[in-house]
């Protein structure tokens, strides 16, 4: 089967099978990425119009229990430059954030044990109090299934929880022995049961990666159906045990976009920092190819260089209503509109309406 065929059958939601999607993602021409990312426009345009949706990302701690062997805020860095911020900095975050237009809030940290169940709760709730008609999404790592329960009934909808890679042995290479693949996905599954808003998403080109584990990946996300998926290429950071491998490209990372805007039409896909570190209008061929989310920085300018997950991440030092008119001019070059709304999932945004 040549790449136009197996394009055109992921279009046509006939899923091949892994050696046939490792084949497209191991070699494709420049003609046939453009082919893949016009379809791709076609269908979100069909779905979303040419609407991109902004969510402010408050990163409110980089300490973490974890030793990811890819992070640049895992537990053993001893040169990162640790903060958390207090309820009321996260608070000054979302009023800002409010202020400039944002409906959707990212609450994004490390594993950091110090924010117990009681103190994401409280935030979470002094949150929802304040902006009831705003969305509030969690990216908070691995936590037991009577967190997960807690944070919903405080007042979160959506869950943001990268799978990374879906292959064991390769998630395995990239993490030390007490983290798992099956607790990741345990985790998954159990928020989606407890009724969140759910993404998952992959590291391109990590370590180890071969095209076979980037199918494994399309075929587990177009099995899970999430929400939202969050993908990107991998970068090195200079302070890990991965510090000397390459990056992932931009150029596979589009194609991934693409292939999974064919796979889920409804899906809330980023195009994400790590785009836009690499290629200065990274963001922009993303949207390109498919993707409909931008996600800024709301956190204070003071600790967003110190929430380094990889060399040379993005950065802005602007305030949020200057980013946002900035985002609205770079997205507007391609043709297409910034929407300040929730921007729900399809399938949530009924029930959002009516404020549910």
């Amino acid at each position: 089967m040549h790449n136009i065929e197996r394009i055109d059958a992921v279009a046509q939601d006939r899923m091949l099978p892994a050696e046939e999607l490792a084949g497209l993602l191991g070699s494709f021409t420049d003609e046939e990425l453009e082919y893949a990312s016009s379809l791709a426009r076609a269908v979100a345009q069909r779905v979303f119009g040419k609407k991109v949706y902004l969510r402010g990302i408050v990163e409110f701690t980089n300490y973490c229990r974890n030793n990811c062997l890819y992070c640049g805020i895992r537990r053993d860095n001893k040169n990162a430059c640790r903060y958390r911020l207090s309820q009321e900095e996260t608070l000054t975050c979302c009023r800002d954030g409010y202020a400039a237009g944002f409906r959707t809030f990212v609450l994004q940290g490390g594993e950091d044990p110090w924010y117990s169940d009681e103190r994401m709760c409280e935030i979470v709730s002094a949150i929802r109090a304040e902006f009831p008609d705003c969305a509030i999404t969690l990216s908070l790592g691995e936590r037991s299934e009577e967190s997960y329960r807690r944070l919903k009934q405080a007042g979160a909808d959506r869950y943001l929880l990268r799978h990374e890679t879906a292959d064991a042995a390769h998630y395995a290479l990239l993490h030390p022995a007490e983290q798992t693949l099956q607790n990741r996905m345990d985790c998954l599954h159990t928020l989606r049961a407890l009724g969140y808003q759910v993404g998952c998403g992959c590291m391109v080109g990590s370590p180890f990666q071969t095209p076979l584990h980037l199918a494994k990946d399309l075929l587990f996300m177009a099995e899970f159906r999430p929400h939202m998926i969050g993908l990107g290429p991998f970068i090195p950071h200079h302070d890990t045990p991965f510090r000397d491998e390459a990056a992932g490209t931009v150029r596979q990372s589009l194609m991934l976009l693409a292939l999974c805007r064919l796979m889920l039409p409804e899906v809330l896909l980023p195009a994400t920092t790590a785009l836009g570190t690499l290629d200065p209008i990274g963001r922009e061929r993303g949207i390109l190819a498919g993707a409909n989310v931008i996600m800024p920085n709301l956190s204070p300018v003071s600790v967003r260089k110190k929430y380094m997950l990889y060399d040379n991440k993005l950065f802005s030092g602007d305030d949020p209503e200057t980013c946002r008119r900035a985002l609205e001019q770079r997205v507007a070059s391609i043709g297409y509109q910034v929407v300040m709304g929730r921007g729900d999932h399809p399938a949530f945004a009924a029930d959002a309406r009516k404020g549910n």
